[in-house]
């Protein structure tokens, strides 16, 4: 998605959007909730104006999918702050709404490309369609109502981008002003691209650790995989074949990935020693065996400015609009489909320029991280 303001605005799943952090989430085994259930009561309207009409099961429907996706993450939401994460995802309803009757069959037509390849490469990152199936899943959400949300908000960003942050203009001086100022921003870690077969020792299924017998059996057969791999077969193909690890199995087991970015010590400690094209010896984690080889070492170093200039222009016009204009925006919407809230519900007593996302900006002097560019 292009307006990472606009995601993070309407991002029903984020733990920290409305408000909520990890640390007022509880980690426990709550069961994830069921799909919406027929509703007892009557479906009243909870906020109502000109081209809105915001519904009692609407608001219920964001909500049971913002407590699964917390309950995915092994954690669940405090009974004090139902009032507030409702308030805000009645906030959101209301805004997508209004920003869906801005849009133009230009902007539906420019979002549904944006949404089909961010559904592409997230089905990509799962490693295959039953693990994207499976996670959305857990999160109460089909195939389907993944798409549209998707979809809307991919529209929202179109909406903004045009009625906004075509307005911004970013000058030379501000872009080199950034890079001079905030110099660790551009700093990036050493990088190695490897690829590893696993043959796990934990059921696909439970997550559950194998017994010893069934270990034994896949460390025997991860020894002759090894053979192969150092009597120089195609390792790419080794790993399409027998790896089982469904997110990088069908790239042939490649990451490109920095030092301090995996869990498990022993694969990072593993790939980092390896010289260009070494082929490493049996390396055990908690998760199995793993062969790693290693393809590219980059140094760490310093992007320069001509290699950023023209992300670092993008994120510097989206902080423009986040911080400056968006709120009057949607201020000025709200006010002129005058709206009206009932049965019980509240218009949030705040509306923050700047929600926090499923991935923070990093920031410096109150300005967007740095992009990254390899």
């Amino acid at each position: 998605m292009k307006t990472r303001t606009i995601k993070a605005l309407l991002g029903a799943l984020a733990v920290t959007a409305v408000g909520v952090t990890a640390g007022e989430a509880t980690k426990e085994n709550t069961p994830n909730p069921t799909a919406n259930p027929k509703p007892l009561f009557a479906d009243d309207v909870l906020c109502k104006g000109r081209g809105v009409e915001i519904k009692r099961s609407q608001l219920d429907e964001a909500f049971l999918q913002f407590k699964a996706n917390l309950n995915a993450r092994g954690q669940t939401l405090p009974e004090d702050k139902r009032e507030q994460v409702e308030s805000q995802l009645l906030d959101r309803l209301v805004i997508t709404k209004l920003l869906l009757l801005q849009a133009t069959e230009e902007d539906k037509k420019k979002a549904r490309t944006s949404a089909d390849k961010f559904v592409v490469a997230t089905k990509e990152q799962a490693g295959s369609e039953e693990s994207f199936n499976r996670q959305l899943g857990a999160m109460n959400f089909t195939a389907a109502q993944f798409d549209a949300q998707v979809m809307e908000q991919a529209i929202c960003e179109e909406v903004v981008d045009r009625e906004l942050k075509s307005k911004v203009n970013v000058t030379e001086e501000q872009i080199k002003q950034f890079y001079a100022e905030n110099p660790q921003q551009f700093d990036r870690p050493e990088t190695v691209r490897a690829a590893h077969i696993l043959l796990s020792t934990r059921d696909a299924v439970t997550g559950q650790e194998l017994g010893e017998e069934k270990k034994a059996e896949k460390k025997q057969q991860v020894a002759k995989i090894l053979e192969r791999a150092k009597k120089g077969e195609d390792f790419a193909a080794l790993a399409k074949e027998f790896s089982e690890d469904p997110g990088s199995k069908n790239k042939g087991g490649e990451y490109t990935f920095a030092r301090g970015q995996f869990r498990n010590p022993e694969f990072e400690n593993a790939a980092f020693a390896l010289r260009t094209n070494e082929v490493s010896g049996i390396v055990t984690t908690a998760w199995g065996y793993h062969i790693i080889k290693l393809y590219e070492r980059t140094p760490a170093r310093r992007l320069e400015l001509a290699k950023v200039k023209d992300d670092l222009k993008e994120q510097l016009a989206r902080f423009e609009v986040q911080d400056k204009l968006l709120p009057n925006y949607l201020k000025k919407m709200k006010k002129e489909a005058n709206l009206e809230y009932l049965n019980g519900a509240k218009a949030p007593t705040e509306m923050s320029s700047e929600p926090p996302s499923e991935k923070p900006v990093e920031k410096t002097a109150g300005k967007p991280a740095a992009p990254d560019r390899k």
